[in-house]
């Protein structure tokens, strides 16, 4: 049997960090926005005759090998985690070779690795006949994730690989639900431009210790917390209304905010493309992800889309064309 399948990554707008229990518990109305981009993480699983497990990922130039799956439950540590920790889950009955490629730069703060998580995850669910639903399946990428980075994960960054399209991810005390944003792709798409300016030197904003300062009650991460809270609220309606100016002006300001968390969010070119930009045509601008380098998105004024896609590639960074992914993960199966 040989399984395929594929997910998209992601560009957040407004509310990450927020995403992650319990912070989100501790603000009314708590949501975070990001839509599904075309760039893709894919898996292919194949069955084997005996009982070996091999692993590759084409993006990393890494593989490993197991003699069993009790060898590899068995082993100390490993070179690709994300598919051994899945299969330490699954529990597979046979023998495997998996291939996984993500089409996400390094560190490029577009949610590879929980997008890969998502694909994986559903391609094994396929062949061991799991048969749980996708939101389960996203529970469980999650979890498995937090067990390989050793610290609580975000839930925003799953959906864009479960759903595509634009998405409200609303958060609470009776859990995630994702609402599907009824922007037009087309108009969204016409204005956004979207950076890679080299893998992150520093580790930007570091999650756990906003996480553990906000339990701690650090009143300035509270209230900084709060108004990301509004924002994204803000973000969500302008764009259910078409809003462009109103969208712009929030993007800015939730930049603003989560800035004050943690200045190494930025960057010297990072600051210079935002600077630039803003001269040619641009709204707004802020970093994807965790930052300290990775993805910039813009957004921009239609017109003006090609002049910041010239002044962004003279300044040394690469623009990735992207469109919005229209649909999230896919799983195929042929015996």
């Amino acid at each position: 049997m040989k399984i395929t399948a594929q997910s998209p990554c992601r560009v957040d707008l407004a509310g990450g960090t927020l995403d992650i229990w319990p912070l989100y518990l501790f603000h009314a109305n708590a949501v975070t926005v990001n839509f599904a981009v075309d760039r893709y993480t894919r898996c292919w699983i194949s069955t084997r005759n005996d009982a070996h497990i091999h692993l590759r990922s084409r993006d990393l130039g890494k593989s490993e090998s197991f003699a069993s799956l009790a060898a590899l439950r068995g082993a100390a540590k490993y070179a690709l985690p994300l598919a051994a920790w899945q299969l330490r889950f699954w529990t597979p009955s046979t023998g495997l070779d998996i291939e996984t490629h993500s089409e996400a730069p390094a560190g490029a703060g577009i949610s590879g690795s929980s997008a890969l998580m998502i694909t994986v995850a559903s391609a094994l669910n396929k062949l061991t006949l799991g048969g749980h639903p996708i939101e389960k399946i996203r529970e469980i990428a999650q979890n498995i994730e937090a067990q390989i980075i050793n610290v609580p994960t975000g839930c925003q960054d799953y959906y864009p690989a479960m759903y595509g399209g634009v998405s409200a991810i609303e958060m609470g005390p009776a859990g995630v639900r994702r609402v599907a944003i009824p922007v037009a792709p087309e108009e969204l798409e016409a204005r956004i431009v979207l950076a890679y300016t080299g893998e992150p030197r520093n580790s930007g904003i570091n999650n756990w210790e906003v996480t553990k300062a906000h339990i701690d009650g650090v009143k300035k991460v509270h209230k900084n917390f709060e108004e990301i809270a509004a924002i994204s609220n803000g973000v969500r309606r302008a764009l259910e209304q078409s809003d462009w100016a109103e969208l712009g002006r929030l993007i800015q300001a939730e930049w603003s905010h989560r800035r004050k968390n943690a200045p190494g969010i930025t960057t010297d070119l990072i600051d210079t493309l935002i600077a630039k930009s803003k001269r040619i045509g641009a709204k707004a601008a802020k970093v994807c992800g965790a930052g300290g380098g990775g993805c910039v998105v813009f957004l921009v004024e239609p017109d003006a889309k090609a002049r910041v896609q010239q002044m962004i590639a003279a300044a040394g960074a690469q623009v990735l064309d992207i469109r919005i992914a229209r649909a999230g993960v896919k799983v195929s199966v042929q015996k």
